[in-house]
């Protein structure tokens, strides 16, 4: 049986990316994307931009920097989703002053109420020091209670170090 959520966890850079976009590319299924980034500046563009070309046209990309309900519209049950990134989204919500335990509980519902397929990436932001300042200590505590969140929930959680996998729950 196919899982209904897998987790990707990684570090930046890690390869966390290229190794959901090879499993949703492995499904067969219609694929979708949703991206939570914000593009603020030259960079992020030209970021995105390569994303895109990256993956192809057959993607239909949902760009929705907060509102899960809003971004799972239209994906059917023989679909597949792939959310990137968990922690951009978080970040929105944390910089927007939102109440990051009921964007989770939205988020959760969200992911409960749609039937596709869904494949999470996450960042894993606790291996390294302790910030120094407030708003990064509350981020990488905030990521730390999702990404728990989100793994209980999900069927398969991997993590990526190097471009390598690690299974943590499930199986590939």
């Amino acid at each position: 049986m196919e899982p209904k959520i897998t987790l990707v966890l990684g570090g930046a850079a890690s390869g966390k990316s290229a190794f959901a976009e090879n499993l949703v590319f492995q499904s067969g299924k219609p694929r979708h994307y949703w991206a939570t980034s914000q593009v603020f500046d030259a960079e992020m563009a030209e970021k995105v931009r390569l994303h895109l070309a990256q993956r192809g046209a057959d993607w239909t990309t949902v760009e929705e920097p907060q509102d899960a309900a809003a971004a799972l519209v239209g994906i059917d049950a023989g679909d597949i989703l792939l959310m990137d990134c968990a922690t951009m989204w978080l970040t929105n919500h944390l910089l927007a002053e939102n109440d990051l335990t009921a964007a989770t509980d939205q988020l959760m519902a969200a992911f409960a109420a749609c039937s596709a397929e869904i494949i999470v990436v996450s960042n894993e932001t606790g291996m390294g020091i302790v910030p120094e300042n407030a708003l990064a200590r509350r981020f990488r505590e905030a990521q730390g209670r999702l990404n728990i969140t989100l793994a209980a929930r999900a069927d398969r959680v991997v993590q990526v170090v190097a471009g390598l996998p690690n299974v943590l729950k499930g199986s590939l």
